[in-house]
Parts: structure tokens; sequence; C-alpha cells
């Protein structure tokens, strides 16, 4: 009997950041311009698959204003991660958009322990960084704060995401969507693909997990 060949794990690259950073854009950017099969999965994709009741899923903002989701939140996020693993393992690239933050009603942990569910894939973490000013500017091009003057200062759950969601901080590429295109992003993170170094931020990241996380690995 010929033994079957295991394909090699597709890569997976990992964009976090807060709403209207831009995140969406590099993501069309990686599947128009990478090479291979890149499969989209984040924020948007599971917040579409998410029930009314449950709403805004895996998209909770900080500030503690839903405890009652919390516990569903941490379980689609491990869903999700769970997803990602799956689709490398089988030799598909992913690329994901999300918005990670530890800042609920109580500290949950949910960042360390997703990475623990990447242990052993090649995984990019990317952290997305955008001024406030710019965000704003986005939003209310979008339609969101139309009503609010272009002088007045951001609202309070902007601020929250802005301060929130790069804690800790742990990244193996930072880009500035303020400053450089979709593309321009896109092709940064093709060349650390391409030259290296490896990543190790997820691989940080998961050391810092709770310890009764390390029997939660999914394989």
């Amino acid at each position: 009997m010929t033994a079957v060949q295991e394909s090699a794990p597709g890569r997976i690259v990992i964009l976090n950041g807060a709403p209207r950073a831009g995140k969406s854009s590099i993501v069309a950017a990686i599947q128009e311009s990478f090479d291979g099969v890149w499969i989209n999965l984040g924020v948007d994709r599971f917040m579409a698959m998410t029930p009314a009741r449950y709403q805004p899923g895996i998209g909770l903002r900080p500030g503690g204003e839903r405890p009652d989701l919390e516990p569903i939140v941490a379980t689609l996020y491990r869903a999700l991660y769970a997803a990602i693993a799956a689709h490398s393992r089988l030799g598909i690239n992913v690329v994901v958009d999300v918005g990670h933050h530890d800042a609920y009603s109580r500290p949950l942990g949910i960042l360390p322990a997703c990475a623990r569910l990447l242990d052993g894939l090649p995984a990019l973490f990317v952290g997305v960084r955008c001024p406030v000013e710019v965000i704003m500017q986005r939003r209310r091009a979008t339609g969101w704060n139309a009503d609010l003057p272009p002088d007045a200062p951001p609202p309070d759950p902007v601020l929250r995401w802005q301060s929130a969601v790069h804690d800790p901080g742990i990244y193996d590429l930072e880009v500035d969507t303020s400053v450089l295109s979709a593309a321009e992003c896109a092709a940064l993170i093709r060349r650390r693909l391409e030259t290296g170094p490896a990543p190790t931020a997820l691989r940080r990241l998961a050391a810092m997990a709770a310890p009764q996380e390390a029997n939660h690995v999914i394989r």
C-alpha cells in the first residue's frame, strides 16, 4: 500500500486592529495578489453566521457592556481558530481579520487561548494600526457618526477600541494604513512570509494563556 503524503500546512495571516483600520482592504489585496487559494475567515464572516440574539458575537466591543454574551464570545473565538487550524492542516491558506481585546467585564484571555490552537502552524500575527483621526474620517465616510461635527472628540467606544485592541501589542509585523495603501501593506506581509524571519508572536502569546488552557489544544 502506498503511503498518503500529507500536504504542507497552509499559511495563516491574522490581521488584528480596530474597526475601520483597513483590515478588510488588506484581506482583499492578499486574496487578489498572493499565489494560491487564500480563504478569508474573520469577524465579519462570523458575525454574519451568528444568530441575531447573540449579536454582535465576536465583534463585541471593549467596555464590558454585555457580560451575558461573553461566554459565547469566548467559545465562538475558539471555534474560529479551530476552523483556521483545520484549513491550514488541509494545506489551505487563510487570512483572518479580527479585533482582539480583553476589555470585557472581566479578563477572558481569549487571544492567548486562541494562539494555543495554532501551535505548530505557520501563522503570522499582524497589527493593523491607524490613528483615531483617520478612523473617524472613515467612519463618517461610511455613514457612522456623520452627525458629529468634524472637530468633535471621538466617541468613547472608538477610543476604547484604540486603547484595547493592541494590548499587549505582541506582533510579528505592524502596518499603518494611514500612510500605506492596502496593496503596500499586503506587499510587506508577502515579503515577511517569503524572506522571514519565522513568526514568533503567537507562540509568545500562547505562553501567556492560563494553565487550564493547555488541555484544550485542538489537533
